[in-house]
């Protein structure tokens, strides 16, 4: 396995980390493979950066045949578009890499927990924007994920707040500025296909928060699957024990544990169905 860190330099100055789960290319098996691709964004209310939703999870997906990229976007004391900036920067630095990173350019999926799931979902909301993302020297034709994963999400500014994750976004406790952030708010049809799940009992992050942006994206027609699991608290990661450990037992919730299986199937099926598209259209083209 190709397994280490690159630095993706910003015109801010800052060097963005990203973390490199290749599984080895083999003659053997196919020399030119493309595979799929999962950026994994860590939660942490935007303070901190999870170790237990990062390599795990990128371990997980590598042996069922994706490469995984973990990036430690920056947190507070940095605010709004810091954050959404780093996560995009390794969207493009992935996708134009694609071909020595053994990566199919069009199969690249942004896997977001709790914060790291709103941070996530900013880039696929806003991608369209290039006046977001040009002091970046972003472009959203790089940027676009081709689908999106998000792990009890932080999503609304509103009743259902996680307020410490906005007030390390915005720099504020002024709850009317965190509106800009409240997700739900400002779905289009140009996000990608989206995969949610949360646990009834997540009273950090209340489950709401996911019913709210699942209605945003219905309502937008954007293609959705959502999994919502009766037990565990908030930060479950694989609710295995190599993510649960003697931090919190609890959050070993065999019932839960098949999220990674479904989505990993969700996603294979929306980038087979994209695949389909793209032949069908080359045909009529031809």
């Amino acid at each position: 396995m190709l397994g280490k860190r690159v630095l993706i330099p910003l015109p801010d100055g800052h060097d963005v980390p990203v973390d490199l789960y290749i599984p080895e290319v083999s003659e053997e098996i196919d020399a030119e493979i493309r595979r799929p691709a999962v950026i994994i964004c860590p939660g942490g209310a935007y303070r901190f950066l999870s170790h237990r939703e990062s390599e795990p999870v990128a371990l997980d997906f590598a042996a069922h045949g994706f490469n995984a990229f973990v990036v430690w976007y920056r947190v507070t004391p940095f605010t709004w578009p810091k954050p959404q900036w780093d996560a995009a920067a390794a969207m493009q630095w992935v996708r134009t890499h694609a071909e020595e990173l053994y990566v199919h350019p069009g199969q690249i999926a942004l896997l977001g927990f709790s914060a790291g799931a709103h941070c996530a979902c900013s880039v696929a909301e806003n991608w369209q924007n290039p006046d977001l993302w040009a002091d970046a020297a972003l472009l959203p034709e790089h940027i676009r994920p081709n689908a999106l994963i998000l792990a009890y999400p932080v999503i609304t500014a509103g009743e259902y707040a996680h307020r410490e994750s906005l007030v390390h976004l915005s720099g504020t406790e002024d709850v009317s500025v965190h509106d800009a952030y409240s997700l739900e708010k400002h779905v289009t049809a140009a996000m990608p296909p989206t995969f949610l799940w949360h646990t009834w009992q997540d009273e950090l992050v209340p489950v709401e928060n996911s019913f709210l942006l699942a209605s945003a994206l219905r309502k937008n027609g954007v293609l959705t699957e959502m999994h919502i699991y009766p037990y565990g608290s908030h930060g479950s990661s694989l609710c295995r024990p190599e993510t649960s450990g003697a931090v919190n037992p609890c959050l070993n919730l065999p019932d839960s544990a098949n999220w990674t299986k479904d989505a990993r199937r969700f996603l294979k099926s929306v980038f087979r169905q994209k695949d389909r598209e793209n032949y069908h259209h080359f045909l009529s083209a031809s």
